[in-house]
């Protein structure tokens, strides 16, 4: 099926290019500049107008008001967690994270808790989503071990400050998926945990349907999944079904290839806390896991617990990958800044070439992603 956002696109395209043509050759008669030039410009434009940007972080925490007023930042204010890189967020077309917890002034607590002091449950101030709606994001997930911490208003009360600020969602039961258009392309998205309440990760039949219908109505199709087991310990890609405290954490490689072959174009993991290896199957890109990105108060974040990409992708109007930048944040104190000893990158470097020894990317040491699989099969 031909989808008219791309007809709109190509015709766009056409008529772009005779326009750049045009004057360029004004440029040459003026200038005297080279036909090799024009056709270098002319490429690059071509390039730059074919590319969409798609970047990806990982779990947001903002501090949580539960169990008390004492793991939230200073003066009340999330603003100065994220600052350091709303420039680096907006830069892209789409832009995704994990909405780890509900925003809620009021939900009761659903979780149960043997010590409530103790008790891993988040809920960020109502106010807060405000900084994340600043920052750029675009598309967020509700698939984790913490969306339902607050039960049923935990949740209502986040839908509807997304709803609100225009910005989309999806990963449980009651929203499986959405649908969205930016810039003229259709852009579908779904994601997966293995936790109450959520899209299951470890039911692939349902997964493909949703990824099957998503591919048959939109040019881009982004998975997000919250899987695999938790902690420094865990770093790598075992091809298996992982559990974590007797809980189920799926196979992330098998489910991720999976959808690959139903249509997904994209694939961000996180769950695990730390970063994993990245993988490009059937041209298209996987991250198995983009670690802690804005976690505040109640994170272990020492180690490789404190280090986290963004991720930012070039991709055809297809979603086939055409090449990818690392961007490396740490978090000092629950700020997350820019890394300036690259510690992400190398890690990434070494967890791929550890994990997926065959695969051809090359991972420069200032964080270019390139694939070098000419002739890997396409989907």
């Amino acid at each position: 099926m031909i989808k008219i956002s791309k007809i709109n696109n190509n015709f766009r395209k056409q008529q772009l290019n005779k326009l750049i043509i045009a004057v360029f050759f004004i440029a040459i008669l003026h200038q005297g500049r080279s036909q090799e030039r024009i056709i270098d410009s002319l490429t690059i434009t071509d390039i730059q107008h074919d590319t969409i940007t798609i970047i990806g972080v990982g779990d947001i925490m903002l501090g949580t008001n539960y169990p008390s007023d004492k793991y939230l930042p200073p003066d009340d204010n999330c603003y100065p967690l994220l600052k350091n890189l709303i420039p680096f967020l907006k830069d892209a077309h789409i832009t995704f994270g994990n909405i780890e917890g509900c925003f809620s002034d009021s939900a009761m607590l659903e979780k149960k808790c043997k010590d409530t002091t103790k008790c891993y449950a988040f809920r960020m101030p109502e106010k807060y989503f405000g900084c994340l709606d600043s920052a750029g994001f675009d598309v967020f997930s509700l698939a984790n071990n913490h969306s339902c911490d607050f039960g049923e208003d935990g949740k209502n009360h986040t839908i509807n400050l997304i709803e609100n600020a225009g910005l989309n969602f999806a990963g449980i039961l009651e929203y499986p998926y959405t649908i969205f258009e930016k810039n003229n392309i259709k852009y579908g998205f779904c994601a997966f945990s293995p936790n109450k309440g959520t899209c299951n990760i470890t039911d692939t039949i349902k997964a493909k349907y949703i990824v099957k219908l998503l591919n048959d109505s939109c040019d881009i199709v982004i998975v997000s999944f919250h899987g695999g087991a938790e902690g420094k310990d865990y770093q790598h890609i075992t091809r298996e079904t992982e559990f974590f405290y007797g809980e189920n954490r799926g196979n992330v490689y098998e489910f991720a290839h999976i959808l690959i072959d139903a249509g997904a174009d994209i694939i961000f993991g996180h769950g695990p806390h730390v970063t994993r290896a990245i993988d490009i199957y059937k041209t298209r890109f996987i991250i198995y896991s983009l670690g802690n990105f804005c976690t505040y108060g109640r994170f272990n974040l020492s180690g490789p617990n404190g280090i986290a990409p963004i991720i930012k992708l070039s991709v055809s109007e297809k979603g086939e990958f055409i090449k990818g930048k690392i961007i490396p944040v740490m978090q000092y104190r629950g700020i997350t800044e820019i890394d300036t000893l690259n510690r992400v990158i190398k890690k990434i470097k070494e967890l791929t070439r550890l994990d997926f020894p065959d695969l051809d990317i090359y991972i420069s040491d200032d964080g270019i992603i390139e694939s070098r699989l000419k002739n890997q099969e396409p989907r």
